[in-house]
């Protein structure tokens, strides 16, 4: 059971969309929540990676760059562009969010960043995480975790792609019915061209 106070009302969003609210929220708070600051460079371009670099745009911020080592997911049509990680040779990032929660990357991002620059965390690590402290100590660098959205993120979000500022559109990529659950996450989990799985649970209802 929800509790009232921390219901939402979706304020005519409508279909599919609804599900993506609170990823959505997720991706706001990494980029905006206190003391935040957008990204100048996304590290991967998965779900979250995409919501991040879109409601960066939205909030008003430069086109990020986003890496993505995966090349089915190395497309944009959204006004920023996604590159091969190799293929970039920049080592001035302020501003740098992970969204891949990838093992091992601290140390080759923290190399990319500008004197006290920040690497936001806002993707989920499975194992402990370790960098070299003399890069970081050079640069001085910043590290910040952003944690679960807030009712405020939702807000925002919502009030976001109510004023057309944020579209959700195109982020499901994948279909399934909820019978073959199954198969939808296995799908959902291996498969680099699967950006979003959704269930139909009509059948079961």
């Amino acid at each position: 059971m929800l509790p009232a106070r921390r219901a939402l009302p979706l304020r005519n969003i409508e279909g599919e969309t609804g599900i993506l609210i609170a990823l959505a929220a997720t991706a706001h708070h990494a980029v905006a929540g206190e003391n935040a600051q957008l990204p100048e460079l996304i590290v991967g371009h998965g779900i979250l990676g995409r919501l991040i670099a879109r409601i960066t745009l939205a909030l008003g911020g430069n086109a990020p760059t986003v890496w993505e080592t995966a090349e089915a997911r190395r497309t944009s049509t959204d006004g920023y562009s996604v590159i091969d990680p190799s293929t970039d040779n920049r080592k001035d990032y302020r501003t740098i969010c992970d969204a891949s929660g990838a093992n091992g990357l601290l140390d080759s991002l923290i190399g990319r960043l500008a004197k006290r620059g920040e690497v936001t965390l806002a993707g989920f690590y499975e194992q402990p995480l370790s960098f070299t402290f003399p890069p970081a100590f050079m640069r001085e660098a910043r590290l910040r975790i952003a944690a679960e959205f807030t009712h405020a993120d939702m807000e925002a979000v919502t009030d976001l792609i109510v004023s057309d500022r944020l579209s959700l559109d195109g982020l499901i990529s994948n279909r399934a019915k909820a019978s073959t659950a199954a198969d939808a996450y296995r799908t959902a989990f291996t498969d680099p061209s699967c950006i979003k799985m959704a269930l139909d649970w009509s059948d079961l209802a």
